[in-house]
């Protein structure tokens, strides 16, 4: 599935990447679905179609490409960045070990068409974990029905003995590598490059997979995110913006910046904005007083007309009018559940969900995003870091940090069994140097 290297994969999911942009893609789903799943040459003229449709009259909104345009379309005149404040080492390694500890708390049921919201909290109710404020039990003897992901051994409750290896630690600690070198020079060449060097191909995934297959093709760094990617606006982007939240505290503009040159190697339109919001929301969360203060700071990088603004501005309405979470919920799974469960806006819609309905504390804000299903790691991962960044690390709960035990296993050539703290240290002698 999704697989970049089969055409078949490459023009089903252009195809639907195209029906939800707006485009017209009448006939050719018919057309795709009685083409011989062997009949390359047809199955890749059909792409090219695809690549020729145009968007319908009654698109509503407008998505920009291009970091200057992007600028200009954000929701009031972005010609000087927010001054930032000092940075708080506190914070800084708060939000590294919120980011592990929400991961690995979503690891488990890390498979959105399987753990729908639903069966989670069908599993924590036989559990006896629901509400979830604590890492996922396995229960022995498993329930009829039941499967945890493969990883369980090692994030499940009572069994975590450090942090599990994942891609949504794996590219903070390579963007911290990456800002390190290269400083606020960073450019998209430089984490293409990194990226060869340093992630191995069977560890990435979706957006990322087939922007190495197309460096490994020579295909043009300006090119690599658009060309046969059809994952360019799923959430691969929004979990690599941490770090340039972190080397910017309290300038949301500057973090998004930043950001673009990591997220253009990769992703498109959404894809681009998310992980442009993401960086925005971390940097935002060191110097905010609450999660809804730095969720209202983040708004000030989306695109006003863009899809992705319409899901935040939506969920932020719903926690304004006093909606219940469990009816929150419910309206985000109508309106955005036709997404594919790792796309940028529903998952950014969760996101967005846990941190106001989390009431401010850490435990409630992960447990009540992971619950909220589709991409549970990745989304308890940004939501442990704003969450992280807002208190410090010295108020996080003992018992998701404490297990921990300051390491992380990692992919990234060289990381791997890296101390959470000395990741933080350095992003925190980064972020002065950078200032």
């Amino acid at each position: 599935m999704h697989d970049p290297l089969n055409p078949l994969d490459i023009a089903s999911d252009e195809l639907t990447q195209r029906s939800e942009s707006g485009f017209d893609v009448s006939g050719i789903e018919a057309e795709l679905r009685d083409a011989p799943a062997d009949d390359v040459a047809r199955i890749e003229a059909i792409y090219d179609e695809l690549l020729h449709t145009t968007r319908g009259p009654d698109w509503n909104f407008d998505e920009p490409e291009g970091l200057t345009s992007i600028v200009e379309s954000w929701p009031e005149p972005s010609g000087r960045d927010d001054p930032g404040r000092p940075v708080d080492p506190g914070r800084i390694l708060g939000s590294w070990l919120g980011r592990v500890a929400g991961c690995n708390l979503g690891k488990p049921v890390e498979e959105g068409t399987i753990w729908t919201s639903e069966r989670i909290r069908e599993y924590l109710e036989l559990a006896g974990s629901y509400p979830l404020r604590n890492y996922i039990p396995a229960l022995d003897p498993m329930p009829a029905g039941f499967i945890l992901r493969e990883n369980w051994p090692h994030t499940t409750l009572g069994r975590v003995d450090g942090s599990d290896r994942d891609d949504d630690i794996d590219y903070a600690i390579l963007s911290l590598h990456l800002l390190e070198q290269n400083g606020r020079d960073l450019s998209t060449r430089h984490v293409a490059d990194g990226w060869l060097a340093f992630l191995p191909y069977t560890r990435v995934y979706t957006a990322e997979r087939a922007t190495y297959v197309n460096l490994l093709h020579n295909v043009p760094v300006s090119d690599t995110g658009m060309h046969r990617n059809p994952y360019r606006e799923w959430i691969g982007a929004v979990i690599r913006g941490d770090a340039f939240g972190w080397v910017n505290p309290g300038r949301p503009r500057a973090a998004a910046r930043h950001a673009h040159q990591d997220a253009v190697l990769s992703h498109r339109a959404n894809g681009v904005y998310g992980e442009m919001w993401a960086a925005a929301l971390v940097s935002a969360a060191l110097t905010a007083e609450s999660a809804a203060e730095a969720i209202t700071m983040s708004l000030a990088v989306i695109p006003v007309q863009s899809r992705l603004a319409e899901a935040v501005h939506t969920v932020r309405t719903l926690h304004e009018l006093g909606t219940t979470w469990e009816d929150a919920l419910s309206v985000i799974q109508d309106r955005y559940g036709h997404y594919s469960w790792v796309h940028t806006v529903n998952n950014a819609a969760i996101i967005t969900a846990g941190l106001l309905w989390g009431e401010d504390d850490f435990s409630t804000a992960v447990g009540t995003t992971v619950q909220g299903g589709w991409d549970t790691d990745s989304n308890g991962a940004t939501v442990g870091s704003v969450m992280g960044a807002l208190h410090g690390a010295a108020a996080l709960p003992g018992h998701f940090i404490q297990p921990l035990r300051d390491r992380t296993r990692s992919a990234v050539f060289g990381y791997d069994h890296s101390r959470i703290s000395d990741l933080a240290a350095r992003t925190v002698a980064l972020a002065a140097r950078l200032e």
